[in-house]
């Protein structure tokens, strides 16, 4: 009895072990196959390197100013009157802004109008009487500096009372208002600012050895912060005729047109200087560069080839198309492009989209889905 259960317990396990080596064995075949079978394509979108001109740039920064541009502000002391103006309204060049008590100044501006008035009739009196010798010639020059003296004093009350108030210099748009009527205010104090903003500087500085390169009328493009997809045009107007000692950099003032009353005073701004005569130069599309610290490189399409130099073909007699991994030179990018110096030839397609599956040489095909481009619109960084 215990012989046949012993028998039966070396049958179980011999059953056992008979099933565990099955298995491997299937496991290991069906590994053997999977090898054994060639691994699809990988799908990758590309582009082709051209050949384009390709205008050169001098990036620099600025600060954007008006044409015209003031704080308003009073030169004598005294109480608001009147305020002719709401602040962000545009005005007129010699438009009334401000007022300021004149009641003494115009009191005795009746007075001095007066006195110049009997000065005048003296004095025209005097001039007849002296013909006749019935007045002596030294009392015909007193009557006649009396009257001089009088209609400066009259000139001296107009000036003042023409300094109580404030008239816009030029036209443009005025700012927020710092006073209110009744308030008494100190000469120099500030009542608003007034911006010209019809057309805008911007000034920026370059180094010494960018001087030859530049000239008056060159164009520049201008993008600011708060409309970072826009550029704005302008054009060189002024380079200042001397090298600042401290940077050895030379301040240059570019003039653009502001007809939409975008850009304002004060904006920083990234400008760049176009430079003349584009060159030719190759690119492509800045997807398709991957950027690391030991080099840049892309993947270029090419064929497959047999050990006699031969291209192969898969079973529809197409070229079979491998990934070709090149370190190139990069130079400018612009407008989602870069400037290659070297590594890519005119006509070459290069991989865009995909590259995160690549290897050198691995098998691809060219794909036209339209989400391998969105999914890799940016460069890659290894």
């Amino acid at each position: 009895m215990l012989r046949r259960r012993m028998l039966i317990m070396l049958g179980v396990v011999l059953l056992i072990v008979l099933a565990l080596g099955g298995y491997k064995a299937f496991s290991i075949y069906t590994m053997i196959q999977g090898f054994s079978k060639p691994k699809p394509p990988i799908s990758v979108a590309v582009a082709t390197a051209s050949e384009q001109p390709w205008q050169m740039r001098l990036p620099t920064v600025g600060t954007l100013k008006a044409l015209q541009g003031v704080n308003l502000s009073l030169e004598i002391s005294g109480t608001v009157k009147d305020l002719m103006f709401e602040s962000g309204q545009k005005v007129k060049a010699g438009q009334p802004l401000l007022q300021l008590d004149s009641a003494v100044e115009s009191a005795l501006l009746e007075t001095a109008q007066a006195d110049l008035g009997l000065a005048q009739l003296d004095f025209g009196r005097g001039s007849q009487l002296v013909d006749s010798r019935a007045i002596s010639k030294g009392e015909y020059d007193r009557l006649s500096a009396q009257l001089q003296k009088n209609k400066a004093t009259v000139n001296q009350l107009k000036a003042s009372l023409a300094k109580k108030r404030i008239l816009a210099p030029f036209s443009g748009t005025i700012g927020i208002r710092q006073v209110d009527v009744g308030d008494y205010l100190a000469s120099g104090t500030m009542i608003a600012t007034l911006q010209d903003l019809s057309s805008l500087y911007v000034d920026f500085f370059l180094p010494e050895q960018s001087v030859p390169k530049i000239a008056l009328g060159q164009p520049v493009q201008v993008i600011v912060s708060a409309y970072p997809t826009q550029k704005f045009p302008g054009t060189i107007s002024a380079i200042n005729p001397k090298v600042e000692n401290s940077t050895r950099n030379i301040l240059v003032r570019a003039t653009l047109a502001n007809p939409d009353g975008k850009l304002l005073p004060g904006m920083f701004a990234s400008l760049q200087v176009m430079l003349p005569d584009p060159q030719q130069h190759i690119v492509v599309p800045e997807s398709a560069i991957t950027y690391t610290l030991y080099g840049n490189s892309l993947y270029v399409v090419g064929q497959k080839k047999a050990e006699d130099g031969s291209v192969e073909k898969d079973d529809k007699g197409q070229p079979i198309l491998i990934a070709e991994r090149r370190f190139i030179e990069t130079g400018e990018r612009r407008d989602g492009l870069v400037m290659i110096n070297k590594g890519v030839q005119s006509g070459e397609q290069v991989v865009t989209a995909g590259q995160i599956k690549l290897d050198n040489g691995a098998h691809i095909a060219i794909s036209d889905d339209k989400t391998l481009t969105d999914k890799n619109s940016q460069p890659r960084t290894d």
